[in-house]
């Protein structure tokens, strides 16, 4: 206090604020932190002026820091605010966003406006986002796609909520994804698509995504660490689009070996990637050791206690996956290995997805063998993560139904502590597996849409079915019925299904069908037209009428055969008149002064059916006039089934998320090298056309209507089948199907092989092109 003291007093030569300075001694320069002693120790006086200039530099510098660490606080901006200006730039500085104080963690948001602003209050960042899309629909009319460069459209006046809207869900999981998405939709994504994608996921109140992009540079780091040589590794793993396979243990080594950079790429997204989702309030399914391994650990381990598994798919045994038995020790060091690694990279939310054999035989059917291996595989996770529980697709108890028998399913199921194991109900669209094995022997479930197979571009779901079974479901389904959740294979089509499966989860009761149906039609087209309306009301009532199915497309996209199908894959299988589609064109059509980019994307996609339906009419024709030989009325039908794929193409042109350009320059954007842009290229036309396998069974599955590979692949393997029939026909010889069949392999092989370059970017008016295309066709439609 003396030295304080001695410094306030004094003659005020110059000051800080109020505190005069004149003179200070050595007392007062050890006070303030300034050592003044010469080099010979002796103590000096100095100018005081001097250290008073030091000091209004440090309090200058202090308000400054202050200033700034005062505004970062102040406008902080908050996960739910950042979501809100990328989503809706326009209206974000009017909203606020309010934590709401709930009982029991239940999921809960509440609209109103308040002074101007409109008040979104939830329980966490994920109802929030809810509610702001639920604005957005039921105010706005506006649909959120779940692609990034589909423009939203606002109102530009901001619509005011008149009476305060509150909503509470139904359920407290709300699942997303499948390891196939990862492959039919998502391989070459970056962080732009996936940043769209989650705040899509959050708008509408996914909790649980499937989060396993970059498990693979994990798995490099574990199996070298086992002993595994680089090109060991690099070559164990598939090609990028192959990988949810090999993730899932059905194949090995195919399209390999995988390049380090793209490794190295992934582990960086995937940090984004999770980090992202738990802002947003969600709980990212990692993955977990299920058992798979590379054959060449055998070589360190030669006492492990390896399995084989069968062929998978169509492919032959050099592609087979090798199993692990888990009641080998090897199998909890391994585990432990991938947690501690992957947790290290990507931190854990404690549910790890697990499933040890989807479709695929296990060692043993015993039902003390499955029981045993679940117990063991559970017990290797919670030794490394006490809090851990195990995510499991029930989807095997579908596909292997014979097998997988409700003994077999309870031991395997009872092994795992009461709820530390939940199942995802994977394809209750076409089977609840809840209501087979009493509500999976008591164990967590989430009720599971899945709505496509490969991405197969199709107008198909039952929204009335799903309606029925979700809300049976949700009141008969036993407490142990935790969530609802989509686990589609592709993103392409039908979005309805979709907005209708995660809004269902804030729904009251039973829904309106028809009052939604009329509101989705409004926010399609921006705005409520009654003609728009009634086409919409007409799609769900005549032409939604059908659950999916594996294998389903239109016959353009089928191997050529004159009759059926050559191959199970793709199945034109409708069940509606398409004379009602055509209608239901004819209606979108007309509709005045729609320019939305939904109503575009509906009236291309019901367009396109429309044809592609048409196609098969022609086909039959040209296949009844070659069984009456007659050459010329072949030629007439070859020359309108050209001239019909062309038109579709040209109409699939005109939609970005259409477009087979943008697919493969988004896969030859990966690479760093042009050997590696030819690579993922490859690989990127392969899944979507042969697939692979020496069999060629999964050939088509995921066949897509998109422009390039509508005309470029399946136009001519058409073109191709129509000249030899023709041929046939002229020269009066049989049609040799085997030799063909070869024909359309090599031709299938070349096409994969080429780099050759497509429009990314789309073409074209929709429109204009519809209302041409449906004055060209509907008469002749009308009268198929």
């Amino acid at each position: 206090m003396d030295t304080i003291e001695k410094v306030l007093s004094g003659h005020h030569e110059r000051g800080i604020g109020n505190v005069p300075v004149k003179v200070f001694t050595c007392e007062y320069k050890r006070y303030i932190g300034i050592k003044l002693v010469d080099r010979n120790g002796i103590n000096s006086e100095f100018d005081g002026r001097r250290v008073c200039d030091i000091w209004k530099r440090v309090i200058r510098l202090l308000f400054f820091i202050s200033i700034l660490l005062y505004s970062t606080w102040a406008f902080a901006i908050t996960p739910i605010e950042s979501l809100a200006k990328r989503i809706v730039p326009a209206y974000a500085p009017r909203i606020v966003f309010q934590k709401a104080d709930v009982q029991n963690n239940t999921d809960i948001f509440t609209l109103q406006s308040k002074s101007g602003k409109l008040v979104i209050s939830g329980n966490n960042y994920n109802s929030m986002a809810v509610g702001l899309n639920y604005y957005l629909k039921y105010y706005c009319q506006v649909h959120v796609s779940w692609y990034k460069d589909d423009v939203i459209v606002l109102p530009s006046t901001m619509p005011l909520v008149e009476e305060k809207v509150s909503k509470t869900a139904r359920v407290p999981n709300r699942f997303f994804l499948n390891y196939c998405t990862y492959a039919y939709s998502m391989p070459w994504w970056r962080w732009s698509d996936w940043e769209h994608l989650i705040d899509w996921m959050a708008l509408n109140g996914v909790t649980m995504p499937l989060s396993i992009t970059g498990q693979e540079a994990i798995w490099y780091k574990v199996w070298k660490k086992f002993g595994l040589t680089d090109q060991q590794v690099c070559s164990y793993f598939t090609g990028p689009a192959y990988l949810p396979f090999h993730r899932m243990a059905n194949i090995e080594k195919w399209d390999g070996p995988l390049p380090h950079s793209w490794l190295e790429d992934q582990l960086k997204l995937q940090k984004k990637i999770v980090k992202r989702e738990r802002e947003l309030g969600m709980t990212p399914i990692l993955p977990a050791f299920a058992g798979h391994i590379p054959s060449e650990i055998q070589v360190m381990y030669p006492n492990a206690k390896v399995t084989k598994l069968d062929a998978w798919g169509g492919f032959n045994k050099q592609y087979a996956s090798h199993f692990l038995d888990p009641f080998d020790p090897l199998f909890e060091k391994i585990q432990k290995e991938f947690l501690e690694a992957q947790t290290k990279e990507f931190g854990t939310n404690h549910i790890y997805g697990a499933d040890p054999f989807n479709e695929l035989t296990p060692p043993s059917w015993e039902p003390s063998y499955l029981a045993s291996a679940a117990d063991v595989i559970f017990k290797s996770m919670q030794k490394v993560d006490p809090k851990a529980e195990w995510l499991q697709m029930a989807w095997v108890f579908f596909y292997m139904r014979d097998k997988w028998t409700n003994e077999r399913i309870k031991a395997f199921l009872r092994a795992v502590p009461q709820d530390k194991m939940t199942l995802l109900d994977y394809y209750c669209e076409q089977t609840e597996i809840w209501k087979l094995t009493e509500s999976h022997f008591g164990q967590p479930y989430i009720w599971c849409y899945l709505g496509n197979f490969g991405g197969n571009c199709l107008l198909i779901g039952n929204l009335k079915e799903v309606e029925n079974r979700m809300e049976n479901a949700l009141n008969n389904g036993g407490k142990n019925l935790t969530g609802i959740g989509s686990t589609l294979e592709g993103f392409d089509v039908n979005p309805v299904m979709y907005d209708y499966v995660f809004e269902k989860a804030w729904s009251e009761g039973k829904t309106d069908m028809a009052g939604w149906t009329d509101r989705w039609a409004d926010r399609r087209l921006g705005r409520t037209d009654e003609k728009y309306r009634d086409a919409w009301q007409t799609l769900v009532n005549k032409i939604y009428t059908q659950p999916t199915e594996a294998g389903l497309g239109i016959l353009i996209n089928a191997k050529p055969a004159l009759k059926g199908l050559a191959h199970w894959a793709p199945n034109p299988k409708i069940t509606y008149n398409n004379k009602d589609l055509l209608n239901v064109w004819s209606t979108m059509i007309n509709v005045a002064n729609a320019h939305s980019k939904s109503y575009n994307s509906d009236i291309a996609n019901v367009g396109w059916q429309v044809l592609g339906n048409h196609f098969g009419v022609l086909r039959d024709k040209f296949t009844s006039a070659y069984e009456r030989r007659n050459i010329e009325e072949m030629q007439r039908y070859k020359k309108q089934l050209m001239t019909l794929i062309s038109d579709i193409d040209r109409l699939l042109a005109t939609q970005p998320s259409m477009l087979l350009g943008k697919w493969l320059e988004d896969a030859r954007a990966i690479g760093k090298t042009e050997a590696e842009k030819d690579y993922y290229e490859k690989d990127a036309r392969m899944i979507i056309t042969v697939w692979g396998g020496e069999t060629r069974f999964l050939n088509d599955y995921a066949s897509r209507s998109w422009a390039g590979l509508t005309k470029d692949f399946y136009g001519k393997r058409w073109e191709m089948f129509f000249d030899e029939i023709i041929d046939c026909a002229r020269n009066n010889k049989d049609f040799d199907g085997k030799a063909f069949t070869q024909k359309i392999s090599d031709f299938e092989d070349w096409w994969v092989a080429q780099t050759n370059k497509f429009s990314a970017t789309p073409t074209g008016n929709t429109y204009n092109i519809c209302k041409e295309l449906f004055d060209k066709y509907a008469r002749q439609i009308q009268s198929d």
